[in-house]
């Protein structure tokens, strides 16, 4: 009994106590194996380690690496600086892929000249330069205008070998440090620029490459090879890098009429290195047109191959080549599409969902499933007039615009893919949009539901009228980087606070944070108040200036602070509209001044400020911060202790989408916006009164105006003061600024059960 209750007890641990005597055992017999080998000697000579199979390095003694593995080593280099040069203070990049050696990719140089430049140039800018980072233009002699949207490099002579000569000297001396690759074409060159990319990306870059339609020289050597200009060639940065110094030797020494031919001889001469059609696995395809050549009835695969089309005499040929090639492109990726989506639809039925689990559209991610009521994504009723569901808040607007253009193409596409799934037996056309409804899904885009009023014709010619719902969905495309130009949180800001007297309580404030967040920190930013006296107080104020209190505090500022000066500007108005103001302080600000316009209620910090240098940029962008507004705290608090923690102020307010007071922006974008506003309105200047500085860089301005939340800009709560004498518009906003601003619905909800509690007992 005894025996049975131990193991009883034991068998639950029997599995452990196996697993550990079998585990020690493997253990002391690969230990005896190790030490039985390690007695034996190696089949070399005495001291000296046998060679392995395939030649292989033996790797060094202790797990070190041996010769053949010294560029994986990670190497320390000591810091040495000699003591009897003088110090010289290291200066940074301004991208860390400088810093890191990194380059671009490709480079694409195109050689014109003065007669092709407006014809043939302009063609091949068009349908290749939106696909390659970087195009520039080559000529000897530039005309009197230069095309738009053309980087054009005018050499001063148009002897063929001489532009050849300087056009590399040029790449080598400008970009040649930057790009791993360099393709030179000719403007009678229609180029693949997709497939050139793709080329580029299955090279290796450190090889010297001298890729293209390799010809023979005329009565030269019959193993030598140059690249045939007309159809492009590509350039390694190594090759070029070796080819710079033997450049002046090739001009000199080498007579040849085709600027091609003068290259491949350099090339050959001083580096040894011939043409070649194919590198790496990867082939270099081209084909010659002939005369009288119809595009879209070419139908050889050495045409439909080919990364380079030469010659191409005119314009129009440039473009329907770019159109062919386009198509063919088109129709590749859609049959890539339709393979993926029967790839997945015979992969769903494997997995434990099974077809359940299959998404529409096939491929597209699912539709966003809220985990709350209010992360429900909510749907825009629209019809073909109007859309339901509008920017400024109002219930009905015209249907104009992106929007409406939006609405046309996706009707359109319903009706061409019901066609193309009942064609030859039926055959629709739409009458009448009866219900739309769009929503923007961020996981997966543009979802719409049309129901459509459709006239259904069949082969007989019977027609009959019925309606029908479709369902479709624009998906988010690849994401994109945006170039925008290079900026610095160097820059000074210059910080424009209008004040009224309904401001005087909160200027106090106003002025500590900016002394503690900007002048204590020395942030480069600057102040300038603007005292906006009623003609009333104005009148007295030589006796009684109701703004003495604020330039006695700005006085204690400039003696705590002695190399900081914080100038004002008194205006006198009884409507203080905000572009009649900022035309006074503009007047007296550089152009290149960066303008913060701010609000009293405004808690400067640096966060903020280096944001604000960061997205404004001159010429480009301006930025209208949306600020945090809190709640008033005697609704959501009630009387209890307010939020101490630094991350609950998010929970107790709300982001004031209709207040465009805080902006950002430069004084010569002002000005220039400033000047279209005058030449359309004249001398009626009550029409400013009814605009803001938004407004005027919206409608008057060509650039992007960037509006974002700004947790790093919150406000204390205040009840604004509204000037009735504004714009309608402008003193809406302001209503319903303070109106959205008391509290949330939760909280006034339960301010109103206790007033009514109260009310009851």
């Amino acid at each position: 009994m005894r025996l049975a209750a131990l193991l009883a007890a034991l068998r639950p641990a029997l599995p452990l106590l196996l697993g550990l005597s079998l585990g020690c055992s493997l253990s002391l017999l690969r230990a005896s194996w190790s030490q039985a080998g390690g007695e034996e000697q190696c089949p070399g000579a005495a001291g000296r380690p046998a060679a392995r199979p395939g030649g292989a390095q033996p790797e060094a003694a202790e797990g070190e690496p041996g010769p053949g593995h010294e560029d994986f080593r990670p190497r320390i280099v000591p810091y040495y600086r000699d003591p009897n040069k003088p110090y010289k203070k290291v200066l940074r990049t301004r991208y860390i892929q400088t810093e890191l050696g990194f380059h671009e990719r490709l480079f694409v140089a195109v050689l014109t000249s003065r007669a092709t430049l407006g014809t043939l140039a302009v063609a091949v800018n068009r349908t290749v330069s939106q696909h390659f980072p970087r195009l520039l233009y080559f000529t000897g002699l530039r005309g009197p205008k230069v095309p738009h949207g053309m980087a054009l490099v005018a050499h001063g002579d148009e002897r063929p070998i001489w532009l050849m000569y300087q056009t590399v000297h040029y790449i080598h001396q400008h970009f040649g440090s930057d790009y791993d690759w360099f393709y030179i074409m000719q403007d009678d060159t229609y180029a693949q620029a997709e497939q050139v990319k793709a080329l580029v990306t299955h090279l290796s870059i450190n090889q010297d490459v001298y890729l293209g339609r390799a010809e023979e020289f005329i009565g030269g050597d019959e193993q030598a090879r140059y690249c045939h200009g007309g159809f492009g060639y590509l350039l390694s940065r190594s090759l070029l890098l070796r080819l710079r110094p033997h450049l002046d030797s090739c001009r000199n020494e080498i007579l040849s009429v085709r600027p091609d031919e003068w290259l491949g001889r350099c090339i050959i001469d001083f580096l040894g290195i011939s043409c070649v059609s194919q590198l790496q696995g990867q082939h270099y395809h081209t084909y010659e047109l002939s005369k009288n050549t119809e595009p879209e009835k070419e139908e050889q695969e050495e045409f439909q191959a080919a990364l380079a089309v030469h010659p191409v005499p005119d314009m129009t040929l440039m473009y329907r080549l770019h159109k062919h090639f386009s198509r063919i492109q088109l129709d590749k990726a859609y049959q890539e599409i339709q393979d993926l989506q029967m790839q997945i639809r015979n992969l769903t039925a494997l997995t434990p969902a099974g077809e359940a689990g299959l998404t529409w559209p096939v491929g597209i991610n699912a539709p966003f499933l809220p985990k709350s009521r209010f992360e429900v994504i909510s749907w825009d009723y629209f019809t073909e007039q109007h859309l339901f569901s509008c920017p400024d808040g109002s219930p009905k607007c015209e249907l104009s615009g992106a929007s409406k253009a939006d609405v046309s193409e996706i009707m359109e596409w319903a009706v061409e893919q019901l066609n193309q799934q009942h064609q030859p037996l039926l055959r629709f056309s739409k009458r009448q949009l009866l219900n739309g409804y769009r929503r923007f899904d961020p996981t997966r885009g543009m979802e719409y539901t049309l129901d459509l009023l459709l006239e259904a014709v069949t082969q007989k010619g019977h027609s009959h009228l019925l309606a029908k719902r479709v369902s479709l969905v624009r998906p988010l495309s690849k994401v994109e980087i945006i170039p925008m130009p290079y900026v610095t949180e160097a820059t000074r800001v210059q910080l424009v606070l209008p004040l009224t007297v309904q401001d005087l309580d909160f200027v106090a404030n106003f002025l500590d944070m900016f002394a503690m967040n900007t002048l204590d920190t020395h942030d480069n930013a600057l102040l300038t108040l603007l005292f906006i006296y009623h003609p009333y107080d104005a009148q007295r104020v030589s006796q009684v200036d109701v703004f003495a209190g604020v330039k006695a505090m700005v006085g204690e500022l400039e003696k705590r602070y002695a190399e900081v000066k914080i100038p004002w500007i008194s205006v006198k108005t009884e409507v203080p509209s905000q572009v009649k103001l900022m035309d006074i302080v503009s007047k007296k600000h550089p152009v290149d001044t960066l303008f913060f316009l701010a609000s009293v209620w405004t808690e400067i910090n640096m966060e903020f400020l280096n944001r604000c240098r960061m997205n404004t940029i001159s010429n480009w962008q301006v930025f209208f911060p949306v600020h945090f507004q809190e709640f008033n705290p005697a609704l959501v608090y009630r009387g209890e202790q307010t939020a101490s923690s630094s991350t609950d102020f998010l929970r107790d307010g709300h982001f004031d989408r209709h207040s465009f007071a805080e902006a950002c922006f430069y004084n010569s974008d002002y000005m220039a916006a400033r000047t279209k506003l005058a030449a359309e309105i004249l001398d009626r200047d009550e029409v400013l009164e009814s605009m803001e500085v938004f407004d005027v860089f919206l409608h008057y301005s060509g650039l992007h105006l960037f509006r974002a939340v700004e947790p790093g800009l919150v406000q204390k709560y205040a009840l604004r003061s509204c000037n009735p004498r504004l714009s309608e518009e402008l003193y809406h906003r302001c209503v319903l600024s303070n109106l959205e601003g008391l509290a949330s619905r939760s909280h006034l909800a339960m301010a109103l059960f206790e007033q009514e509690q109260a009310n009851s007992t």
